[in-house]
Parts: structure tokens; C-alpha cells; sequence
């Protein structure tokens, strides 16, 4: 009897050992999908830093910029593809839209603006959209508040701004698309940005 319960206990404890490296409800290895997500991740790096390095070449090199503002254009770019996540604020980890903004201006300009996009839109300086310069800061009203900034992106141009989107991450967005035309609310710049 001993030596039965022996044998199953074995049987169980082998049948134990297998089943630890697959997936309950589909079978896959974990570790195999551990190494897709990883292959997935660096591709799409590798793709961020080829949009990196072409936007770069679009807004940046033929323009004649103040440092300033070329440093705050370089330093946007690097956070492409960044994944959202609220009160985020770590490049390539994760930021959300004020998160994205204070560490820029603060990385590359030692400006310190506050934390969330309603108190930066206080912070700023409101100017007209025919002033907007790259680095300058575009806010939105995106919630059920049409009058509260809840979003805020970096102008690259007149037309195009970088920002976190809550559904992409880091990204570029266009001004006349009719979403963020609808919720537009003031452009802003920083004190202190030449």
C-alpha cells in the first residue's frame, strides 16, 4: 500500500513539474510568450526610433530654432511610443500628457512647471495661435467639463503637437483633426523658454 501511494505521489509530482512551464487555458509556454512580447517590444523600438529620427529630420533640422526649443523638440521625440499610464512620468516605462511635459522641460531645461495639465495651463502664458512657436504647450478640455484642461500636448509646429495619448502613448497629432479641434482650449508657454 505504501509503495502505491509512493508511486502516485511521484506521478503526481512529475505530472507537476510539466505543467508548470505551460499556460492553464491555452498550453503555450509562458516562456515562449514571454520572448514574443519581448521580440514585439523591440520592434516596435525599433520602429519609435526610426519615427524618431525622421521627425526629427521634419522639425528640427531645417528650422531655425532657439537651443531652447531644439533641445524641447529632441527630448519629445525620445518619448515616441512611450506606453500611457496615468501619473506616469518615466520615459520608454510609461507617462501620461503632464507627466511627458514636466519631465521634458525639466530634463532639458532645469524648468520646474507643475504636475498636472490644469495647473500648467495657470502657469503659462496664454498666446494666440498665430505667436505658437515648437516646444510651446497646446491644452485641451477632454472630460465632461468643456471648461477644465484635462489634456496638454508640446507644439512641434503650427499644426502638429506631441503628447500622451491615454489610447497610444507617445505620439504625434494633428490640430485639425476635428477631436482635438472640438476640445481645443488655449495654447501656453513656459516662462523662461527662449
Amino acid at each position: 500500500m505504501k509503495r502505491v501511494l509512493h508511486i502516485l505521489l511521484l506521478l503526481l509530482l512529475l505530472s507537476g513539474i510539466s505543467w508548470s512551464g505551460t499556460s492553464c487555458s491555452s498550453g503555450k509556454s509562458v516562456r515562449k510568450t514571454k520572448h514574443r512580447k519581448e521580440r514585439v517590444h523591440r520592434k516596435r523600438v525599433k520602429r519609435d526610433r526610426k519615427q524618431e529620427h525622421k521627425l526629427q529630420e521634419e522639425y528640427v533640422a531645417d528650422r531655425h530654432l532657439s537651443s531652447d526649443r531644439r533641445k524641447l523638440l529632441e527630448e519629445s521625440f525620445t518619448w515616441l511610443g512611450t506606453p500611457y499610464k496615468y501619473a506616469g512620468q518615466e520615459k520608454g516605462v510609461c507617462t501620461d500628457c503632464s507627466g511627458f511635459v514636466l519631465q521634458v522641460y525639466l530634463t532639458e531645461l532645469e524648468i520646474k512647471i507643475p504636475r498636472n495639465s490644469a495647473k500648467q495651463a495657470e502657469f503659462c502664458k496664454r498666446i494666440k495661435a498665430k505667436d505658437v512657436k515648437p516646444g510651446d504647450l497646446v491644452f485641451f478640455a477632454t472630460g465632461s467639463d468643456h471648461d477644465r484642461v484635462t489634456h496638454v500636448g508640446m507644439m512641434l509646429d503650427d499644426v502638429s503637437f506631441i503628447h500622451a495619448s491615454s489610447s497610444k502613448g507617445g505620439v504625434v497629432s494633428r490640430m485639425d483633426n476635428p477631436w482635438y479641434a472640438k476640445r481645443f482650449k488655449c495654447y501656453g508657454r513656459v516662462p523662461g523658454v527662449k
